[in-house]
């Protein structure tokens, strides 16, 4: 790591740091956050000519201290002239994009768009962008340096992409992510490798509820729990045995397994909450196999489904992915995935929405079979009742709780708000897209600092079946009713 002073018009930067184990584009974009000149117009002056993208430090003879001098000219944001009344749909892609209310896209560091649309998908949870802002600069000693400092460039980053109206390079962010993950920043011929988007998500997720939850804050007891975790309860039982046994986890996503029998979404999820697992019997005295059936014991505000699309093929001794089409839906209800205390739960709740919703069209509202005091003991059952603490904190968030302004209860039922797509064959290859529904309604595909607006209808079309981008991580938030 060396120091250098970089001139460009009129002002000097002082102290630029440049880490020549990476190659110089990774500096370029350094400079594009300090002068907003974009990478592929940066003309940097050094010893023999003009900096390349993939020159070898140690040969271009960059010292400690040395001044350079860049040529290029910063991105101008330019008014729209002055028009009569126009639709969303005749503007041009990046007018469309902007009139329907977007963040910033960003700029690819160099196979980067797995972050890029990790970042993008998370960035849509405003819960989370509450809970990050109420985080402190302030290092503690109850979190690693790593963690906090990553949670802070999470943080910075969040709000950087609702400020800009352009695209925003994420070096800060980056740098760090490498430094608290190391196999984010592997290379091959002094390139950076493609990396799997569902481990940036998941790792990322993880520092965030470690530092979060470490902050002891009354008013975030454990943000990324109550927005993402899901808590499971599992039978495991062997039937040659007849043994028996109940287990309790908490997750952050749901896994879709997709076989020749896998269709739809729905199907895969039932297949991945029932597994075999070979182990110890202890009445037999040997191993044996034992089925593991989980159910959903609470519900989070925002459930993230990964569609398990890779796996290890050892003929060619790498990632090989599943091109099998599986389709999903806008609007997802998973009361059949739930345990039968959590189904209880939920009977008041989807009674409640389902007769707002009736309202709205008119409908007369419904009556349960049984009598109305019956109903009344019922429905008050489904709002005061967990199945334990972790479950009573999804399914009745506590007042300043990071997933709602005020009291409300989960119905089972959510709507589609972000998809990570994957398009390629390979898991080590490919490109990573990001397409996020916007609070006015409508989808904005993040292709890094191309953001493009869609129609809903094309969001289905990414359920794969061929090369074109196929679903791989789909984020649903919650239908919740006033308690």
């Amino acid at each position: 790591m060396i120091k250098v002073s970089v001139k460009w018009q009129k002002e000097l930067f002082r102290d630029v740091e440049i880490d020549t184990s990476l190659p110089p584009y990774v500096f370029k974009g350094q400079l594009f956050e300090l002068t907003g000149v974009p990478p592929e117009r940066q003309k940097i002056m050094v010893k023999g000519g003009i900096l390349k993208d993939d020159a070898d430090w140690s040969t271009v003879g960059v010292k400690e201290g040395q001044k350079l001098m860049m040529m290029g000219t910063a991105d101008e944001i330019v008014k729209a002239p002055e028009k009569g009344p126009v639709f969303i749909e005749d503007l041009p892609e990046d007018e469309q994009v902007l009139a329907v209310g977007h963040s910033a896209g960003l700029f690819n560091l160099g196979n980067t768009c797995y972050m890029n649309s990790t970042l993008q998908c998370l960035h849509s949870v405003p819960e989370l962008k509450s809970a990050l802002i109420k985080y402190s600069n302030a290092g503690r000693t109850d979190v690693d340096p790593t963690s906090h400092m990553l949670t802070i460039a999470t943080r910075d980053l969040f709000s950087e992409l609702d400020r800009s109206v352009k695209a925003v390079a994420p070096m800060q962010f980056w740098m760090v992510l490498r430094k608290k993950y190391p196999q984010f920043g592997q290379l091959q011929n002094s390139t950076f490798m493609q990396q799997d988007a569902e481990e940036c998500w998941t790792q990322l997720l993880y520092t965030l509820s470690q530092s979060l939850k470490s902050a002891g804050s009354i008013e975030i007891p454990d943000a990324v729990k109550d927005l993402f975790g899901i808590d499971l309860v599992s039978r495991i039982h062997c039937q040659e045995s007849g043994e028996e046994s109940l287990e309790a986890e908490s997750v952050y996503s749901l896994k879709c397994h997709i076989s020749q029998e896998v269709n739809h979404l729905s199907e895969g999820l039932k297949h991945g909450l029932k597994s075999e697992i070979d182990k110890v019997s202890p009445s037999l005295g040997r191993s044996a196999i034992f089925i593991r059936e989980s159910r959903i014991n609470s519900l989070p505000r925002y459930l993230t489904i990964q569609f398990v699309r890779f796996f290890w093929k050892r003929e060619s001794n790498q990632k090989a992915k599943i091109l099998r089409k599986v389709d999903y839906p806008l609007e997802l209800d998973v009361l059949d995935l739930c345990s039968d205390d959590l189904r209880k739960q939920l009977e008041g709740p989807r009674l409640l929405l389902r007769n707002e919703e009736g309202k709205k069209l008119g409908l007369k509202p419904k009556e349960k079979a049984s009598d109305s005091a019956d109903k009344d003991v019922k429905m008050s059952d489904a709002e005061g009742t967990s199945t334990g603490s972790e479950a009573q904190s999804s399914v009745a968030p506590q007042e300043d709780s990071p997933s709602s302004d005020k009291e409300t209860q989960m119905t089972g039922i959510y709507d589609l708000v972000a998809v990570l797509t994957h398009k390629g064959r390979s898991a080590d290859s490919g490109h990573y897209v990001a397409w996020v529904k916007q609070e006015s309604g409508k989808w904005i595909e993040y292709d890094d600092d191309n953001p493009i607006a869609q129609r809903e209808e094309d969001i289905l079309k990414l359920s794969g079946g061929g090369d074109w981008h196929m679903a791989y991580i789909c984020m649903y938030k919650a239908r919740v009713v006033p308690k």
